[in-house]
């Protein structure tokens, strides 16, 4: 029964619906419209502002431990596995359509971190939370929506995906070393418990400190193995163009696969629109303080997940001399594309950094949904707890779960958070396009921008950046 609800949903969301293709193409071309090609106009101003993105007030995330945990949610199977699924499924057109959501996902990417940076709250611990339900119950002032996104985000990053990392982890490690899923889910699991019972700066700390070190390791080792195959590379990208449009043997179906897949599995990367990485942006004290620069931030970490880390995956796998069988692979097809480049060596490297890759996602995604507690008021001890071991339990069930089982359920989940953050993101669209105008006629000025809220439309009451509801 369970499955059948399931598989009906992914069908009108992601099969023959596929509502949410069209939903995300229209929300990255409306946002791409709407901020005038903000993601290639200003792209170098995303890099400028990491110069100051470590600074931030006492005690609190900066903008650069903020893009740290984003990524470490970001990172993860979807980028080792996800990559893998696409191509299995959609063929190597599926990375064109990866890298097509991708850049109209960084204005999607923007809008949403900019509000969550607006509408935050300042919690009992003295941390600053945001995201989607906050700037719907405090921008759009409608309480009964904000409660729906957070439920289905409990449902997606408090439960499902920290199964699905979980899952993809344990199963590398019984594809290397033979290890049952049972006994590394219990270390994984453990592991993760002693992160995230130190709070959202202990995630933002760990999150700092690892993902810049694997996110650089593995780009070095893509970067080697297209060296090693150079004269490969031109038909590797005129395989993905024409595969992407259906002008190889297969037509049109092989193009609608491509699409599918390629968009699907994109936005479960870099969760642009998702409605995830908002709960990041509005953990951050921001750098110059203003929401804009958490906008170019995450918009930035959009780009390194998607056309930066996403495209290594791709090249390792399409100039692998492998049989690619059109069912659905996941981390194993990743692992054998590396054997092949790289011997023996090469299964046990892919293990490594999907191991590191997925439990940053696992102690990230306990962070987002652990946000949103604040709305159901459990934000205490109680609350946490009750919370921390039902997300722990889910990540040991996951660890021996089937493939499908685990994959089909995060498709739900982070299609109808998505349905939700759209809507409302869309219908905030004046409040994004003020701050950004605000921010850059203040540099303009040669002035620090800053925050003043009534710059927008005020549905809470604000003081000093932070809001509360009526």
């Amino acid at each position: 029964m369970f499955e059948e609800v399931v598989g009906t949903i992914n069908a009108l969301l992601w099969g023959r619906g596929q509502l949410l293709i069209y939903i995300l193409l229209f929300a990255g071309i409306w946002f791409s419209f709407k901020l005038n090609v903000i993601q290639l106009r200003h792209f170098s101003h995303m890099f400028s502002l990491l110069k100051s993105s470590s600074k931030a007030e006492k005690d609190q995330v900066s903008s650069f431990q903020a893009l740290c945990t984003g990524l470490s949610a970001r990172v993860g199977t979807g980028n080792l596995a996800g990559v893998a699924v696409a191509i299995s499924l959609g063929g190597s057109g599926a990375i064109f359509w990866m890298w097509v959501i991708a850049i109209l996902g960084m204005a999607t990417g923007f809008a949403e971190s900019v509000l969550g940076q607006v509408y935050k709250i300042k919690n009992n611990q003295g941390e600053f939370r945001g995201g989607p339900a906050y700037y719907i119950q405090l921008g759009l002032n409608k309480p009964w929506l904000a409660v729906t996104f957070a439920v289905c985000l409990f449902l997606g990053y408090g439960f499902s995906f920290s199964a699905m990392q979980t899952n993809t982890i344990t199963d590398a490690l019984r594809f290397a070393f033979d290890i049952p899923e049972l006994y590394s889910g219990i270390v994984i699991t453990l592991l993760a418990g002693s992160i995230i019972l130190g709070g959202l700066k202990s995630i933002a700390r760990f999150a700092e400190q690892v993902v810049p070190v694997m996110g650089i390791l593995f780009v070095s080792v893509a970067v080697v193995i297209t060296l090693m195959n150079l004269n490969a590379v031109p038909a590797m990208i005129k395989e993905i163009l024409l595969s992407a449009f259906g002008l190889q043997e297969a037509g049109a179906g092989a193009m609608g696969a491509a699409i599918k897949n390629g968009i699907q599995r994109g936005l479960y990367s870099n969760e642009a629109g998702a409605g995830s990485v908002p709960h990041a942006s509005g953990s951050a004290s921001p750098v110059p303080n203003h929401p804009v620069t958490q906008g170019y931030i995450q918009m930035l970490g959009v780009f390194l997940d998607t056309i930066v880390l996403c495209s290594c995956t791709a090249v390792i796998i399409l100039l692998a001399d492998i049989n690619i069988s059109g069912e659905m692979e996941g981390i194993r097809l990743t692992q054998t594309a590396m054997t092949a480049h790289l011997a023996a060596g090469g299964v046990y490297f892919v293990a490594a950094a999907i191991t590191l890759f997925a439990f940053t996602s696992v102690v990230a995604n306990f962070a987002y949904a652990e946000s949103n507690l604040h709305l159901f008021k459990l934000d205490n001890k109680v609350g946490r707890g009750l919370y921390t071991s039902l997300y722990l339990l889910m990540m040991l069930w996951g660890a021996t779960a089937t493939l499908k089982e685990v994959w089909s359920l995060a498709d739900m989940a982070l299609g109808l958070m998505t349905l939700v953050n759209i809507f409302a993101i869309v219908q905030l669209t004046p409040t994004v396009i003020a701050l950004n105008k605000d921010y850059h006629a203040q540099r303009a000025k040669g002035v620090e921008p800053t925050f003043d809220d009534s710059v927008i439309r005020v549905q809470g009451k604000c003081t000093a950046g932070v809001w509360s509801s009526k």
